[in-house]
């Protein structure tokens, strides 16, 4: 099948470099034209996502991505102070707080290498189990995890976990030393056996080349199902980290990424991420037209700065989309029929 066939519909997870790569480097309105024609064929109902995206527990990471101010290893030069985790009650509270702004995904974000069992989990498992109460998806990025882990993730009705593969196979040992490449499937893997959504994507304008992207999006192609969500970022250069100096992203380079991801992957969300801060409101609508139906959203992403939220409804609207509704199996359990119907997060 070849990418204008895709193009018309097909799911592949037989997609080569070469072809991803060409279409990263299609004229623009061609690869634009096939996109638009993707998404029409499986997102018609022209809906935009919001997720909320709240760090739990900040800084001191003991990895070592050469993107991030929480690393340990910058600690001194971003001079991010380390947080605990936060209790239970205040994320729930800024739970419900998004809620009544209009998210339906609450994502939660820890400082972890890797997840270790005791009071911390329980924890998260507790807040995962809140967040599904609320009637909105429940979505964790914690580092590494082993089966176990992901079955009580999944247990607390967890709906998506978050790992990104960040870069290609070949550049990611440039970004970061501390664990591998199949580190990073191996956990994924866990969540799909789980039974737990996947959401998965990664980070440009780290020095990678379009070959290194095209092997990103490829990886992400691979797997199948496709991940259910794919957050497309762009660096956002943050000082004291070893990329604090690298040129800022020209936003044709993401709307290129965002198109083509939207063809390789045609069911999936596109979530437009890291790095909009940056971005004009042309830029931004441009990405919607390439294929983004979701967006981060609230003034914070982790720790860098997100767009403001009257904005953010306001280009919504401009663009003549809707923001989703929340999902009927999303909905608290209290609106549900059965005890059976909230067995699986505990409700």
């Amino acid at each position: 099948m070849t990418p204008e066939s895709a193009a018309r519909g097909g799911l592949r997870h037989d997609w080569t470099r070469d072809e991803i790569q060409a279409l990263l480097e299609a004229p623009l309105m061609s690869l634009l034209d096939q996109a638009r024609e993707v998404h029409r064929q499986h997102h018609e109902d022209g809906t935009v996502q919001l997720a909320s995206l709240l760090s739990i527990k900040t800084g001191a990471c003991p990895e070592d991505c050469k993107y991030c101010p929480q690393s340990a290893h910058y600690a001194k030069k971003t001079g991010l102070e380390r947080e605990s985790l936060l209790d239970v009650d205040d994320v729930l509270s800024k739970a419900a707080r998004a809620r009544e702004a209009g998210a339906t995904r609450f994502c939660m974000g820890a400082a972890w290498r890797q997840v270790r069992d005791g009071r911390e989990f329980d924890s998260v498992l507790e807040m995962v189990r809140g967040v599904r109460d609320m009637g909105m998806e429940a979505c964790v990025t914690l580092g590494m995890l082993n089966k176990e882990q992901a079955k009580r993730l999944a247990d607390a009705g967890l709906t998506a976990y978050n790992h990104n593969l960040d870069t290609s196979e070949e550049y990611y040992e440039k970004i970061i030393t501390t664990r591998t490449f199949q580190d990073r499937l191996d956990t994924i893997e866990n969540v799909r056996e789980a039974g737990v959504e996947v959401c998965c994507g990664g980070i440009i304008g780290m020095g990678e080349t379009i070959s290194d992207r095209a092997s990103l999006l490829k990886s992400l192609a691979d797997m199948d199902p496709h991940p259910e969500s794919v957050p497309i970022n762009a660096l956002v250069p943050v000082e004291g980290t070893p990329l604090a100096h690298r040129a800022k992203v020209d936003s044709m380079e993401l709307v290129r990424m965002i198109a083509t991801a939207r063809i390789v992957m045609p069911k999936s969300r596109v979530r437009l991420s890291a790095g909009r801060h940056n971005l004009s409101k042309e830029a931004q609508l441009l990405c919607l037209m390439a294929g983004a139906n979701s967006i981060f959203y609230g003034e914070k992403l982790l720790t860098t700065d997100n767009n403001d939220t009257g904005e953010d409804l306001a280009l919504i609207e401009e663009a003549g989309l809707t923001v989703s509704e929340p999902r009927a199996e999303d909905a608290p359990c209290s609106a549900r029929q059965g005890a059976a119907a909230c067995a699986k997060h505990g409700g």
